[in-house]
């Protein structure tokens, strides 16, 4: 018995075949069939039954595009990151990724279980994909001829009062030829981002060709060292010693030719911002310590200004929003820049209740102005508390409340419930979700990822205090610190899970250097008719519809080129007002006097020097360098990462603390160990996971 068959099927399929063969060629027959496929696989999209994509209308197009090319970049990367030789990762990288461009849901899929288990392999894979070969290659062809001279590798050279020897790596960006730089007395000194673990300036190529073709200045980018390896405060210290060396030498450790004290700009993105930020509070709590030895203790300036892009500035990740945040958020001043991101917050809440009526703008308006306000005019103390007014009642007739400072607490609050009940109005909730919160489903930054950051940069052996260490949280800052800080321009976009940051530690800025003012012209050291204008302290730009690291990826977001030269723009601002200010005065002669720290706390010793662990029994705590190696790598167990001996000061040894236990009973310390030794890939018994 024959069971082959006819090799061209069932006799139906061949008369269909032979009628079709007339009518369509092989192409059309390819297209038609490959239609078919696509219109069954995602028919319920087609015709509206699938559930909706909750990202869908969170970004705007463009990004949203970006997005998933970055989606698929990932997921390819971290496919092939397994496998040994260098070329065939590098080929299956790009292969990979280009798989997953077609497949989306596999790559989100692929990308949601890694950033479940991620280690700082995983975070280094995905941050320095751009510096790979073939990336790298196609990136130089889709980017404008921006500069025609490539970035310098240089090494900064530490300043003598550092207790670290140890050059530090940077890369010049000077868009002319080097025996020119001799002439130029405006550095701008970039920081880049990275979550403190991961890109180095080369990473940054689109941002910095284009700022240094833009202005014709030289721009150094630290590659400073990345944590686990080297954890807080090691980066920080480099920072701010780089910073040091550029006023210690007047520039002459990069080229310059050492006549003038070079002007200087601060920038950084991300990570980045939150070091460029930590670096001024150091100088001006330099300045604030040698103030109080004294006077002719000249310090080391601050820089002439700090262009932040979507920095972190907080460590202390939280959930809800507290009421002084809320209230530098509401200010008036800046209503119309935070407009969107108060609605934001709003929807939060209404996204939840979608029967409940929405107030609209100016129904927002009116609940803010109502809030309460403090008259301290008259002799008593008079809170004045209105409500909206409502249709058609007389103004006349609204209720207003007058309560004296010796009313009683009942009383008070019987009048306040009355108010609140006799006037219908929408439902409003006073609850404000953080925007890490709010944006915890971002595709660019989640909170797994920034969890692992945290815990990688603090390192095992370190406990700060998250709720004062203003040099790891720079939105702690003392307002004494932020009355003197730079003009500060921040770029951040609305959907940012670090928006937050952006807008509190702005307000905070506007806040503190309005009271100053106040002060000033009070004491009458201003004229009376002067108004405090705040742009010429802070300036925030907010961009609706996208999320965090859209300069990183300006080949797949062009748009994103507009506000690289936006920044430009602020520097040459800034540089001119500088110079304007200075009034020929930049080539004085100062003595600088390198940092000590102030902690956060009451200390006795607040003027020691800022260093990343506490020393051991040694000859000194700046000796052999593979001591400050086993310093930086957290090797001495049982310290706090921060210590502040000094060089020469003799042999130490650790005390026992009164509220710790025994190294080997200190759980806290175990569980910080555990907690980074996941990330970093290895198990319990210190073996490294597959």
């Amino acid at each position: 018995m024959d069971f082959s068959g006819n090799k061209n099927g069932p006799p139906y399929f061949r008369n269909l075949s032979r009628r079709l063969s007339k009518r369509l060629t092989v192409w059309q027959t390819l297209v038609v069939t490959l239609l078919w496929l696509y219109i069954s696989r995602n028919f319920a999209k087609i015709v509206g039954l699938e559930c909706p994509e909750p990202l869908a209308n969170l970004y705007n197009r463009s990004y949203f595009r970006a997005t998933w090319i970055t989606t698929a970049l990932d997921a390819g990367f971290w496919t092939a990151m397994r496998i040994r030789k260098k070329w065939l990762r590098d080929l299956a990288s790009v292969v990979f990724s280009v798989f997953y461009l077609f497949a989306a849901e596999q790559a989100d899929e692929k990308v949601r279980k890694v950033r479940g288990t991620l280690t700082v392999d995983h975070l280094r894979v995905s941050w320095n994909k751009g510096t790979t070969p073939y990336l790298s290659f196609f990136t130089s062809l889709m980017r404008p001829k921006l500069a025609r001279y490539p970035p310098r590798m240089v090494r900064i050279p530490r300043p003598q009062e550092s207790s670290y020897k140890e050059p530090i790596i940077a890369w010049l960006y000077y868009d002319a030829p080097f025996s020119t730089i001799i002439n130029q007395t405006k550095i701008i000194l970039d920081i880049p981002g990275g979550g403190f673990v991961a890109m180095n300036p080369r990473t940054n190529d689109d941002k910095l060709l284009a700022w240094c073709g833009r202005t014709g200045l030289p721009i150094l980018s630290l590659d400073y060292r990345k944590a686990p390896e080297y954890p807080y405060p090691y980066a920080l210290n480099e920072c701010y010693d780089v910073y040091h060396s550029l006023i210690a030498t007047r520039g002459r450790c990069i080229g310059l030719s050492g006549g003038t004290r070079p002007q200087i700009i601060l920038t950084g993105d991300s990570a980045g911002g939150n070091l460029a930020t930590g670096v001024v509070l150091m100088v001006l709590q330099s300045a604030a310590a040698s103030a109080r030895r004294g006077p002719g203790q000249e310090t080391l300036p601050t820089p002439d200004g700090l262009v932040l892009m979507y920095p972190g500035l907080d460590m202390n990740i939280g959930n809800w929003m507290t009421d002084e945040q809320m209230s530098l958020i509401q200010d008036r001043r800046t209503r119309s820049t935070n407009k969107n991101v108060l609605r934001r917050k709003s929807e939060d809440y209404y996204k939840l209740t979608p029967e409940t009526p929405h107030p609209s703008d100016d129904e927002e308006d009116k609940f803010f102005a109502a809030r309460p306000s403090l008259d301290t005019t008259g002799d008593s103390e008079i809170v004045t508390v209105t409500t909206p007014t409502t249709p058609n009642v007389p103004v006349e007739e609204q209720p207003v409340i007058e309560m004296g400072h010796l009313a009683s607490p009942s009383n008070i609050a019987h009048q306040k419930a009355s108010v609140v009940s006799s006037k219908p109005r929408h439902l409003k909730t006073r609850l404000a979700m953080s925007s890490m919160i709010s944006y915890f489903n971002d595709r660019i930054l989640t909170p797994e990822m920034m969890r692992a950051m945290i815990i990688l940069y603090v390192g095992p052996h370190n406990r700060p205090d998250f709720s004062t260490d203003f040099l790891l949280s720079p939105l702690l800052a003392p307002e004494a610190l932020l009355a003197e800080f730079p003009k500060t321009c921040f770029l951040t976009g609305e959907r940012d899970p670090l928006v937050d940051d952006t807008v509190i530690f702005a307000g905070r800025l506007r806040q503190a250097k309005y009271n100053v003012f106040v002060q000033r012209k009070e004491l009458g050291l201003l004229n009376k008719k002067e108004v405090f204008n705040e742009k010429d302290h802070v300036e925030v730009a907010l961009i609706p519809g996208i999320s965090h690291g859209f300069v990183q990826f300006v080949s797949i977001f062009p748009e994103g080129w507009k506000h690289i030269f936006r920044c430009a723009r602020w520097m040459e601002e800034i540089f001119a007002k500088a110079e304007k200010d200075s009034d020929g005065d930049l080539d004085h002669k100062t003595r600088e006097r390198h940092h000590r720290r102030v902690p956060t706390e009451s200390s006795a010793d607040e003027d020691q020097p800022l260093e990343m662990s506490t020393l051991r029994s040694s000859t000194g705590s700046s000796g052999a360098g593979k001591d400050r190696a086993d310093e930086a790598n957290g090797h001495r167990r049982g310290t706090r990462g921060r210590g502040r001996g000094r060089k020469g000061d003799g042999d130490f040894k650790r005390q026992r603390s009164m509220v710790s236990l025994a190294s080997e009973d200190d759980l806290l310390g175990r569980r910080m160990k555990g907690l980074a030794g996941g990330l970093m890939g290895m198990t319990a018994d210190g073996a490294e996971t597959p």
